[in-house]
């Protein structure tokens, strides 16, 4: 089957995982310096952000956070997504299946690298070999697992050939894992963490201090159509009403995560405004199964039945986003409608705490990151709980330590949230339940169970969409009797914007997209 499409708008999408030195680019590059003549102040789009990001691998990422900043606007893949969220050519114009385990992708021609090299077949294969090298130890190669071979056929032709058949390939090829790499920043820094990225995108890396600001300049020299600011900063600013201010000021134009609680506040201001729109992602509850008492599963089915959901929704959330049944949004493919998660139930929350030895009560440890909504959850799951007697102790951690943290295993309860970042089950399922998963890959659980990674590959390789879906709903039914985590609520994309930048928008996955921004 051959499929052809004309580029429409480009998918712009983001995702991330370690702390790196900082750095700006000694590339030389083709692209024009942005600071030309008749250039003004205006021209440099400025996002605030709460935290900044890990790394700026692909390969090494686990978050949107940080993926949000690199992927579509520094790299690009063979396929990207519409605003539709429907698969399209990117660079690849046209594929065809050979056959159940091979896949023909036709390349782009006249796209460059940002420093003026050749972006062919050899770059697509270097980029998919350096991901899938066991010495490079890539937490991201489990995505792609199922590629045996990338194979050059000539300059503009390669083949991905699969040890089997493969559904969820093109979903992950238009997510940051399928970026294309410069061949010679793969050559520079091989197993080592990529701190300039060089991509073909239509932004150039110019500069990252961390802990304060990365800086991308606009590629006048892209084959697509070029972006309409000459600059973006992304600042790293914790406190949100220092965030907020800094659009009432003209200093910013765009501030996210925006907290519920400043919602209010944005929508009366006569200079922003409120951007919502929803996600793929859900907010959750997570025990390390690991760890005492949590790897008993009479104690988080305890603690499952002593959660009341619905206020919290209310309360703290203030009704934004919907109730969650399970750790996928009601948007992505394999969502189980049917699931039902633990009810309310403080009788058989104190019952399953004696069974497991535990009718005196018991104290466990809680880390959530800094922010407001995570801390107001906190505090009412510590209030909920300590009426079947368990103690919750909180700690409150800045994100790089909470994600650490939650990487290494050292937690026993914690709150968290997974951005889909391709509309498919399997980037849930393989990521946050397959025992090849743990730590970095996704699964901070810690979760090890034989019947769900069989059906989670089986899930992988079925390429009739009504068995798959199946087998979703099956995985998940077992997940849910497990009692891995509590379910809160599906998220909504939040930001605040300023009311004279246009273009702006975050795809379901979290990336904020901002090749068409433009400012007034």
């Amino acid at each position: 089957m051959m499929f052809k499409r004309e580029i429409g708008v480009i998918f712009v999408v983001f995702l991330s995982l370690f702390v790196i030195a900082g750095c700006s680019t000694g590339n030389s590059t083709s692209t024009e310096d942005n600071e030309e003549k008749g250039s003004k102040e205006e021209d440099t789009l400025i996002i605030t952000r709460l935290s900044d990001v890990e790394n700026l691998d692909h390969h090494f990422m686990g978050t949107i956070n940080a993926a949000s900043v690199t992927h579509g606007k520094i790299y690009e893949g063979l396929v990207g997504r519409d605003e539709n969220s429907d698969i399209q050519p990117l660079l690849a114009e046209e594929w065809e299946q050979l056959d159940d385990t091979t896949w023909e992708f036709y390349l782009r021609k006249e796209v460059k690298f940002h420093d003026g090299t050749n972006f062919t077949a050899e770059a697509v294969k270097a980029t998919f070999d350096r991901l899938l090298d066991p010495n490079v130890g890539a937490p991201r190669a489990s995505v792609f697992s199922m590629v045996k071979e990338v194979k050059v056929v000539d300059d503009y032709t390669v083949q991905f050939i699969l040890t089997e058949p493969f559904s969820p390939l093109f979903s992950i090829l238009a997510s940051h894992e399928g970026g294309i790499i410069n061949p010679k920043t793969i050559e520079e820094y091989g197993k080592n963490m990529i701190q300039e990225p060089n991509g073909t995108g239509p932004f150039v890396f110019e500069s990252w201090s961390p802990g304060q600001e990365i800086v991308l300049k606009k590629n006048n020299e892209y084959w697509g159509t070029k972006a309409k600011v000459n600059k973006v900063v992304f600042k790293v600013v914790p406190e949100e009403t220092t965030r907020i201010s800094m659009i009432e000021t003209g200093e910013a134009h765009v501030s996210e995560p925006l907290s519920v609680t400043m919602m209010e506040t944005v929508e009366g201001s006569s200079s922003a405004e409120v951007y919502r729109s929803e996600g793929y992602g859900t907010e959750f509850i997570g025990f390390n199964v690991q760890k005492e008492p949590f790897d008993d599963i009479r104690v988080r089915k305890a603690i499952s039945h002593a959660i009341e959901i619905d206020p919290i929704i209310k309360g703290v959330f203030n009704n934004v986003g919907v109730k969650a049944n399970s750790l996928l949004g009601s948007k992505v493919f394999g969502f189980h409608e049917g699931l039902k998660p633990y009810d309310y139930n403080l009788n058989k929350a104190k019952k399953l705490l004696a069974e497991a030895g535990f009718s005196d009560g018991l104290e466990v440890s809680l880390i959530t990151m800094d922010s407001k909504e995570r801390i107001n959850l906190a505090e009412v799951m510590q209030s909920q709980l300590k009426e079947i007697g368990v103690k919750v102790n909180i700690e409150i951690l800045e994100y790089g330590t909470f994600l650490e943290r939650e990487n290494n295993g050292e937690t026993e309860m914690y709150i968290t949230s997974w951005r889909n970042a391709t509309g498919d089950a399997d980037y849930n399922q393989y990521n946050l339940f397959h025992s090849s998963s743990h730590g970095a890959g996704g699964n901070r659980n810690f979760y090890s169970n034989d019947e769900v990674d069989r059906l989670i590959e089986e899930a992988r390789r079925e390429t009739n969409q009504e068995k798959r879906k199946a087998l979703y709903e099956q995985v998940q039914e077992i997940e849910m009797e497990d009692a891995l985590s509590i379910p809160v609520r599906v998220i909504e994309n939040v930001a605040a914007i300023s009311k004279n930048i246009n273009g702006f928008s975050i795809s379901p996955s979290g990336y904020l997209e901002i090749n068409n921004v433009s400012i007034d």
